[in-house]
């Protein structure tokens, strides 16, 4: 029994000791990279700031919640540099395909002037609208049409 408590204290010292090698790791590397997304990717966008910000039904203003979300955005754009990115203004499947149109444009617009005000080159940025004709969630309900107003980034290029 004591060689037991022996071995055992032994082998919880030896998975405890720092080596040359763990002792290298630079802890100050973004997760991302640990877990493999490339820098500047989309799978990087939306791991590290998140891709999407919604919308109340017939608004284009942005939520507090929206705003937070697009923050990360800014920031993160920022960091990478050579980045450019597509904002998508998309709606739910009320309304003509027109109003729906114009309502994606403006919501997309309202997005991009916001990462613009936050120091985000408008050059790097360009918006479209897909009005309802790409929903994210099927179905005629609250929830469904929730998730279909929305601004959606897309990483469209990376320089590097």
């Amino acid at each position: 029994m004591k060689y037991i408590a022996i071995a055992a204290s032994l082998a919880l010292v030896a998975g405890c000791a720092t080596t040359e090698e763990t002792a290298a790791i630079d802890t100050t590397e973004p997760v991302m990279e640990k877990v493999g997304y490339e820098p500047g990717s989309q799978q990087d966008l939306e791991a590290n700031a998140g891709h999407r910000v919604f919308f109340g039904y017939d608004q284009y203003s942005l939520t507090p919640q929206a705003q937070a979300t697009l923050r990360k955005q800014a920031d993160w754009l920022i960091a990478n540099p050579g980045v450019a990115v597509q904002l998508a203004g998309n709606a739910d499947e009320r309304g003509t395909r027109e109003y729906n149109l114009a309502l994606g444009a403006r919501r997309a617009e309202a997005t991009k002037a916001f990462l613009v005000g936050l120091g985000v080159p408008s050059s790097r940025v360009q918006t479209v609208s897909h009005g309802k004709e790409r929903p994210i969630a099927l179905g005629s309900t609250e929830s469904a049409w929730a998730q279909n107003r929305n601004s959606t980034t897309t990483v469209m290029s990376v320089a590097g």
